[in-house]
């Protein structure tokens, strides 16, 4: 039997994958070489435009959203250093604490209710392509068998067995920076209530992001009784390469920055605490994100450093704008060429998370000028055209895709509509399917509209008279008003994005 897709990797990026494949009818198997999910705590929340696609799929609420639309955030940090976003006309930027074992449990629920076969206990080891199908070795304890597949997505990390059999080069650069964190328990005495702890021979270290010369801490109070603590020291330090780490590592490293010793012991209740350290940050992206029949996703296709909080923002992305791709291929109602967009949409997306991440490590280095550079970059970002500048490069919403039309909102996710009549547009994209939305006043005859697009009317003010919506929330044509030439761009747009050649009784305008 020949599967459909085969996904390596049951992280937040492989599952949703598997989620966007199953709404668009395509069933993947995803294979895992864990026993179950980790519960290792790995990212601690999601930020940018990818919380808007959850609200897309009417999952931001089940993933713990307050009720409403989501709410852009007053702020947040660019190296430690805070913006404001109040006031800002189109702050693009949203936040949701969720941690990362919890988003893979609901993922997980929500793929096997969607009918994925998820398969933990299975470990991708090799693979090899012809021209229709990619061969998959898979084991399973000391069992080794063979999958055949469609594709082969590689969501299989930063390691990714799958991209280095591929032979794509990953490439970037490898900053000399320890980092390192943990869940640690700290006297209830030293507790300065919402503001951070009170240090004995030091003062208050405060929650979130501080930078001091020798080195930054940040301080993540998400649990009372164990409040997650990392440090970030420049340069290869005591202790690292040196084998697993230990909280003592982790006090010497607090007390090289700090001068002091800081009282950090175990978290007192049981379960999966963060201890880990990274020697060296990477910057490094895949040269391709598609060979043929093999496509990578997440972390085997970028790594970048964790500042800003950017990695599940743009892995999530990325596997929302593959899923409806691959599944219209797979379903043939599109040709094979659609999936190239994966590589021109979402490759320039992750350069810019690349660039922006390592600028932020620069900006939090010690030493007196970086100091210096860093008061005049907080007060160029009190600036409201700067930091709106700011929002949309962390949110990701700065990346216009080239979807062949010129409308200024073509190639962008839409705004948070809401029509006349109440009807939320983020609500008309549920089942991941295209969406015309006809705000003309019926100027446009849909009644052959190709199955695969559901036609929706209304009316909503400062909008364009219509909009071709793909499944992923990007506009991919508007247009003014209704006529003769924005007829044909439509049409063009329908067969580019949705697998149709043209579209039947269109209107004649003269």
């Amino acid at each position: 039997m020949t599967e459909q897709v085969v996904i390596a990797g049951a992280g937040p990026n492989g599952l949703m994958l598997a989620c966007e494949l199953a709404l668009a009818g395509v069933r993947p198997v995803v294979l895992d070489r864990l026993p179950g999910p980790s519960a290792e705590p790995k990212a601690n929340g999601l930020v940018g435009q990818v919380i808007r696609q959850l609200d897309m799929r009417g999952l931001f609420h089940l993933f713990g959203g307050d009720n409403g639309p989501p709410k852009p955030a007053y702020g947040w940090m660019f190296a430690g250093i805070s913006l404001g976003f109040l006031g800002l006309p189109d702050n693009p930027m949203y936040a949701l604490l969720l941690p990362q074992p919890r988003l893979v449990r609901l993922l997980e629920t929500r793929a096997r209710d969607l009918g994925v076969d998820i398969r933990w206990g299975h470990e991708v080891v090799d693979f090899r392509t012809d021209e229709h199908a990619v061969h998959v070795a898979v084991r399973t304890g000391d069992r080794t068998d063979e999958l055949v597949a469609g594709y082969l997505v590689g969501a299989d990390g930063g390691r990714s067995m799958v991209r280095k059999n591929l032979g794509v080069g990953f490439v970037g650069h490898t900053s000399d920076i320890v980092s390192r964190i943990a869940h640690v328990y700290l006297p209830d005495e030293l507790l300065v209530p919402g503001r951070g702890y009170e240090l004995p021979g030091f003062g208050l270290l405060p929650f979130g992001n501080s930078r001091f010369e020798n080195g930054s801490i940040v301080v993540f109070p998400l649990e009372p009784d164990r409040p997650m603590i990392g440090t970030i020291e420049y340069g290869w330090t005591v202790g690292s390469q040196e084998g697993p780490i230990s909280l003592a590592e982790l006090r010497d490293s607090l007390r090289r920055i700090l001068g002091v010793d800081v009282p950090v012991q175990p978290p007192r209740k049981p379960g999966a605490h963060a201890l880990r350290r990274l020697d060296g940050i990477n910057s490094r992206q895949a040269e391709r994100y598609r060979v043929g029949r093999v496509l990578l996703l997440g972390d085997a296709a970028h790594v970048h450093s964790p500042m800003g909080g950017p990695g599940l923002n743009l892995g999530l992305q990325d596997a929302v704008n593959l899923g409806w791709k691959l599944a219209d291929v797979i379903a043939g109602r599109a040709a094979d060429g659609l999936l190239d967009t994966y590589q021109s949409e979402r490759h320039p997306v992750g350069e810019r998370v690349m660039m922006h991440s390592m600028a932020q490590l620069a900006l939090a280095a010690p030493g007196p000028e970086v100091g210096a550079l860093r008061t005049l970059f907080g007060e160029l970002a009190a600036k409201p055209e700067v930091a709106g500048h700011l929002a949309h490069l962390l949110a990701g919403s700065d990346v216009r895709y080239d979807v062949g039309d010129d409308h200024p909102w073509a190639g962008r996710l839409v705004p948070d509509l809401t029509l006349d009549d109440g009807r939320r547009v983020a609500d008309l994209l549920h089942e991941a399917r295209p969406v015309v939305l006809d705000l003309s006043g019926g100027a446009l005859d849909v009644a052959e509209f190709p199955e695969r697009v559901d036609v929706v009317t209304g009316a909503c003010r400062h909008a364009p008279a219509a909009l071709l919506l793909r499944p992923d929330g990007y506009v991919a044509w508007a247009a003014d008003s209704v006529d003769a030439p924005a007829v044909s761009g439509l049409r063009a747009a329908l067969a580019r994005w949705c697998g149709q050649p043209s579209v039947a009784r269109m209107p004649t305008v003269t």
